[in-house]
């Protein structure tokens, strides 16, 4: 037998015990890994458990909660009925009225009940006192008189007071843009809010003015007085002997729309003397 071959097996058969050897090792390393886990996840199952334990203790032997109440009622609901007849109905479910307060309401009418405390359909003991707020009734106020004033204003001091305004227009002899009229009448008292209509003059009926000329000055006056107007200055001018006491010239013109009361001034022909 060579030397050579005996020392190339003495190596090999030396190298190949090392490595079953580090095979063992890690096997027994992974083991050890998954018994840690385990016993982790036990101790946490256990904490766990102790915890429930220990908070079934805490709450319902060492202390529990109180028994839930017997003498609950639920509250009626009282809106919009009268302050009497809420008291009925809250005895009859074993409750009390207390507090009465009253506030003006423009739609509910006097003497109902506009709110209540506690709420409709909650808890409240048997014996509890309901607070309720009754109404008044809308709040009244007599109409300001606003009559012959400038329609702007009057429409602020109507609005102030808490009306509502509306506008119309009408002929008048009051000065144009001044207030004729209000409805309902100045002094009637009203409810808060509430509507009032004011009317707003346009100024006197406006008509033509009539053709004047060639009529004798009295014939001129009387058709003047008829129709509202009224003569102002009468100027007598130098003419023709039949023009003595005709009307010779007027101021407004004919077919000019005036106002009625309007003073004319007319021209004539100077008579003999």
């Amino acid at each position: 037998m060579r030397l050579g071959s005996s020392l190339r097996r003495t190596r090999g058969g030396g190298g190949r015990r090392p490595r079953k050897k580090r095979e063992a090792r890690a096997k027994g390393g992974s083991a050890s890994v998954r018994e840690r886990a385990v016993l982790g996840a036990k101790l946490a199952l256990l904490g766990i458990l102790g915890w429930g334990i220990g908070w079934l203790v805490v709450t319902q032997v060492l202390l529990p909660a109180p028994p839930p109440p017997t003498d609950l009622v639920t509250v009626p609901d009282l809106n919009g009925i009268a302050v009497r007849d809420g008291e009925v109905r809250l005895a009859a479910e074993g409750l009390a009225l207390g507090l009465v307060d009253s506030l003006a309401h423009p739609s509910v009418a006097r003497g109902l009940i506009l709110g209540q405390s506690p709420l409709p359909g909650q808890l409240a003991r048997r014996g509890t006192d309901v607070r309720v707020m009754r109404s008044l009734g809308p709040e009244t106020r007599a109409l300001p008189d606003v009559r012959n004033v400038d329609a702007s204003r009057a429409r602020v001091v109507l609005e102030t007071s808490g009306l509502v305004v509306l506008e119309d227009s009408v002929e008048s002899e009051i000065l144009r843009g001044r207030v004729v009229s209000t409805r309902p009448e100045a002094g009637t008292r009203v409810a808060l809010p509430s509507e009032v209509r004011m009317s707003v003059s346009l100024g006197p009926a406006l008509i033509p003015m009539p053709y004047l000329l060639g009529l004798q000055q009295a014939d001129a006056l009387a058709l003047l007085d008829s129709i509202g107007l009224v003569l102002g200055s009468v100027d007598e001018v130098a003419g023709q002997e039949w023009e003595r006491g005709v009307v010779l010239d007027q101021e407004p013109k004919p077919d000019t729309l005036v106002e009625r009361g309007s003073a004319v001034r007319l021209a004539v022909g100077r008579r003999g003397g």
